[in-house]
Parts: structure tokens; sequence; C-alpha cells
């Protein structure tokens, strides 16, 4: 066994183990194949564990994919047609890709990027399909932005985290060509207004986009410097910056130009709610809030300084103020914003707070620059009546903090 080991050559190669680690490390993992007839004994260098002195043990190489540290866990929290993002746990206001939540109607569609077609057609000179090698061709454009939900609002108890709450909403740096760039290709009618968008998803999900919407909407085919992933509807979607989740299509493989609204299941039976004795339409822009993700449940604080994190977004510009309350809505401070602010972006806040150790509440609330300030819940009934529904909820949230230190929500109803 001793002299075949001495011919057989082990090289350092990507995704293997040298001998100079086989012999030397204390590392476990599970047996690879690997192309060599010692393949069978050799094991892929990934501490299943702490160790002990790092410096006196030789890591991994290289790989071919990066990941996580098996310390760090954070995760989506998935529904039957929705996952959640983590907001608490994120350093940033990017989104990692494989965190950015997801809400699908027929589940993910899986398709093939050579097979893929875009068709723009209807109030146009020249109908056209593009393949996304023909979108590829066109000039790119890339801006960061939130997505949410139109329906990104839960309450109801205590032990609930902001992924619970709020965690319909992501944001990621998109890569696409710019829809306004199409449809000059095709040649738009000087009296179409309005657009249809439809995806390929086995719902067919489609919606009524007027031409206010037409300017900065991205065929997007690139998140955070890759591909998008299946579930943010790969290979290509529509993107329309600040605007409900729900028109931005996913999967996109049809716009059809009009003079008129298309009145789809989604913009009909869905996605409209009672605002008092009227029922609201076509509500796009996704209105201005905010919330603290630290502290928050089911964290725990000690007396002392804190410094309170959250973000703040508007679908109808920049936030140009977050205001912070530590004692339960009495008077209110400015946080500081970090830069660079961007319109229709998530805008991560900070105040730095010393708790004195007594029970209290603390909240957020975001103005935009429209002058828009985030309400109230009591103050969003009073404009659009008791019956709220689920939509465009956006209410000042509050953590109550005990004297044991303990973070709770505190859930509010208008009963």
């Amino acid at each position: 066994m001793m002299e075949e080991n001495k011919k057989i050559k082990i090289e350092k190669v990507p995704g293997k183990i040298s001998r100079r680690t086989l012999l030397g490390g204390a590392l476990a993992a599970a047996i690879i194949p690997v192309s060599s007839s010692f393949a069978k004994y050799i094991q892929i260098g990934v501490p299943v564990g702490p160790v002990n002195d790092p410096t006196k043990t030789i890591g991994p190489g290289p790989s071919v994919l990066g990941k996580r540290s098996p310390f760090e866990h954070p995760v989506r929290k998935p529904s039957d047609i929705s996952s959640r993002t983590p907001l608490q746990d994120l350093y940033s206001s990017i989104t990692p890709s494989d965190l950015h939540f997801e809400r699908h109607h027929a589940g993910v569609a899986a398709i093939d990027p050579n097979k893929y077609e875009l068709l723009i057609h209807g109030m146009v000179n020249r109908p056209m399909k593009f393949t996304l090698a023909d979108l590829k061709k066109f000039p790119s454009f890339t801006r960061i932005c939130f997505l949410e939900c139109a329906g990104n609002f839960r309450t109801g108890k205590e032990e609930m985290t902001p992924q619970d709450i709020l965690g319909l909403t992501s944001q990621s740096e998109w890569t696409g060509v710019m829809l306004s760039t199409l449809l000059r290709e095709v040649g738009v009618s000087d009296n179409a207004s309005w657009l249809l968008a439809e995806g390929s998803d086995a719902s067919l999900i489609t919606r009524s986009i007027p031409k206010k919407g037409w300017d900065e909407a991205i065929i997007a085919y690139g998140q955070n410097g890759e591909a998008l992933r299946p579930e943010q509807g790969y290979p290509a979607r529509l993107l329309i910056p600040g605007w409900e989740g729900n028109t931005n299509i996913k999967w996109i493989r049809r716009i059809e130009i009009s003079d008129e609204p298309f009145m789809t299941r989604e913009e009909t039976s869905k996605y409209t709610y009672p605002v008092k004795d009227k029922i609201r339409m076509f509500s796009f822009e996704i209105d201005a809030r905010s919330i603290i993700t630290f502290p928050s449940f089911p964290q725990k604080v000690e007396r002392g300084w804190i410094e309170i994190r959250g973000i703040a977004w508007s679908g109808r510009g920049k936030i140009i103020k977050v205001e912070v309350s530590t004692d339960a809505g009495k008077t209110w401070v400015s946080a500081k914003l970090q830069e660079p602010v961007l319109a229709k972006a998530h805008t991560w806040f900070r105040h730095l707070w010393q708790w004195n150790g007594d029970s209290t509440e603390i909240l957020s609330r975001a103005i935009d620059e429209t002058g828009y300030t985030q309400p109230t819940l009591r103050q969003l009934a009073e404009a659009r009546g008791t019956d709220l529904g689920g939509y465009h909820m956006n209410p000042v949230t509050a953590w109550q903090i005990r004297s044991d230190g303990s973070v709770l929500f505190k859930p509010e109803n208008l009963k």
C-alpha cells in the first residue's frame, strides 16, 4: 500500500485537498468523487465545527461557489404562496438574492433561456419578438430599488419579528434594458396610454400599466451582479421602481399596447380595497413606511446605550426624514440616515438611545420627499374607514421594551 501511494501525484486543485492538507489537517466532511484510484480516500476540506486553534489547522482551499459561515443561518420564512425576508438579520439595504422575498400565484416557472421570447404588440407600428440574447444587445441600465408586496403587513400577536410583520419587501441592484428602449423599437402609437404585461407562469398573471409607469420601467435580467433567480422571474421580468409587487410581472412573455386598461382579475377582484363607501383600484405606488429592526422580538437588550436601527422606504421618491420615539410616541427625534439616500429604495436609519431600564415603547415613522408622513393605524382608519382590507397597510409600528430587557411587538386593532 505504501509503495502504491508513492506513485500517486496529488495536486492542489479547487474543490479537492492537497497531500499536505490531507496529512496535516484535522478536517472532516463527506467523501466526494475524484477521478483517481485514490478517490475513495479523499475528503472535501470543510470544517464541521469550530477549530480549537485555527492558526494550527490548514483550512479549506478555493471552491467553485462561495457559501455562508456555518455559524450564520439567515433564512426566509415560507408559506404556501410566499416567503419572507429576515429583515432583522440584514446588515445593509441590499438583500442577498437567496433571501429576497417570494410571492407566487402558481409556483416558480421553469423557463429555458434559449427558448425565451418577449412579444410586444398591439398599438405599435412594428410588432416584434425579442429573445434573451436580443435584450442583452441593447444598452443596459442598472439601478437599486425595493420591491414590496401590496399585502405586506401582518399583526395580531406580540411574538412577531420584523420578518413576520413586513418581510414581503426586499431590495436588489437590478440590471436590464429600459422598457422605453424597446418601445422605441416597436414604435408605439401616439394614442396609446396603457399596456398589458403578461407572465409565463401557470397563472398567466396579467396587469394593466398606465403610461406614467413606462419611463422608469426595466425589463430586468440581472440581480445583484448575477442572473435573476428563478423565483425572481428568470430569465426576465418587468420591474417598475416604487410600484406594488404584483405589477412587476415575473417571467414576462408578452406586452400588449392599448388605449385603455384591460381590467384583469389582478386589478378587479384582487389588489383592490375599500376606502369608506368606495373601492380603490390601480393603487400602484407604495406609500412611505418604516420599521425598527433592532431591537425587536425576540432580541433582549441591556441598560445603557443602544443603537436603534431600521429601514424606511417610499414608492414616491426619496426618504427625507425618519423620526424615532423612545417614549411611546410622546416625543420624536430625527434619526440619522445612511447615505446614499436613493429614490424608491430602502434607506437605513440609526438613532443612539440611552435606555434607563424602564418599560417603554419605541417607534419610527418615515417622511418622503412629497411631504407624506407615515400614518398611525388610527389615522389610516380615519382616511379609509375601519374596513381596511389587507392592501397598502403602512401604519407606524411599535416595539415594547420590558424592564427585563425583553422586546415584544405591540399589535394594534381598532376594536
